[in-house]
């Protein structure tokens, strides 16, 4: 195992992620976010450099604050061979398994492996899975010209949002999320449709992977186009910064699939899978 703290080696990485794609996506992502800054304090280890076979992106061990916060202890992993992504999970020195965390990835060995070596780790694994999309050509997506309320703005999201993105998230409504979520807007691209009191409407967020998350409108304001055009402006914010606009979404969810379908969205092939890991000592513990 080897934690790749080098940066020419990062930027190696990079270029070498893309020739993966969509399978590395998430990976890519977080790689990105790593050579741009860190603001999220990740890094990276893989089994071997440069012939790689497996690669994890995972917080720094130093900054590592809270066991319960598997919002902000997330790993996106990438593998060429099963067996060596296996064993590099199984290492206790590239995964904390003492703490909730999550694994995220675009592979079906994923949810397969998590649960085989959580058995012996005495984990419990939850896992979900999401249609992957992508907005791979700026140039595809539309121009989208909203004749909007003089008393509204489209603009940033701002930290004192954070509460009601919270609350209205799938994943909300506790404390730790709210924490997790103010850092995304701090850190990473966002775009929200706001009133004359700066109370957003609609929204659309960036996370750690430099993945489009929580795309939201108001029911009261829905219908109105508020999040075609945030998701658009988002996409579009992404791509002239540099990154994939890559996003997921849940197969019953036919509205976001409708709004993703009218932006040209690319659906991928392969699933993105989310796994959370919960030891069986936290299992009783309110943390989600």
């Amino acid at each position: 195992m080897l934690v790749l703290s080098c940066s020419m080696k990062l930027q190696m990485l990079e270029k070498m992620l893309r020739w993966s794609f969509p399978e590395s996506l998430k990976v890519y992502g977080a790689v990105m976010n790593i050579n741009r800054g860190n603001p999220f304090r990740k890094e990276v280890v893989v089994d071997s450099w440069p012939d790689f076979k497996a690669v994890i992106t995972r917080r720094q061990r130093e900054n590592e604050t809270d066991d319960l916060d598997h919002y902000t202890n997330a790993h996106a992993v990438f593998y060429k061979e099963l067996r060596a992504y296996q064993e590099l999970l199984e290492n206790t020195n590239a995964i904390n398994w003492g703490q909730i965390f999550q694994i995220q990835g675009l592979q079906d060995g994923i949810c397969e492996i998590s649960r085989t070596v959580a058995l012996s780790k005495q984990v419990d694994v939850k896992t979900s899975s999401f249609q992957m999309v992508i907005h791979s050509d700026p140039d595809t997506l539309p121009d989208v010209r909203l004749q909007m309320d003089p008393k509204l703005t489209l603009a940033s999201l701002d930290i004192s949002h954070a509460n009601l993105l919270s609350k209205t998230w799938s994943r909300g409504g506790n404390p730790r999320c709210q924490k997790y979520l103010s850092n995304l807007i701090y850190c990473f691209p966002s775009v929200c449709v706001l009133d004359d009191n700066r109370h957003p409407l609609s929204w659309s967020l960036a996370d750690q992977f430099a993945t489009m998350i929580h795309g939201y409108t108001l029911p009261e304001h829905r219908r109105k186009g508020y999040g075609r055009l945030v998701a658009t402006t988002l996409s579009k914010k992404l791509h002239s910064c540099g990154f994939p606009a890559q996003g997921n979404v849940l197969e019953t969810n036919i509205p976001s699939i409708t709004l993703l379908k009218s932006m040209n969205a690319q659906f991928l092939p392969c699933s993105f899978f989310r796994v959370i890991h919960t030891p069986f000592h936290f299992l009783d513990t309110s943390h989600l």
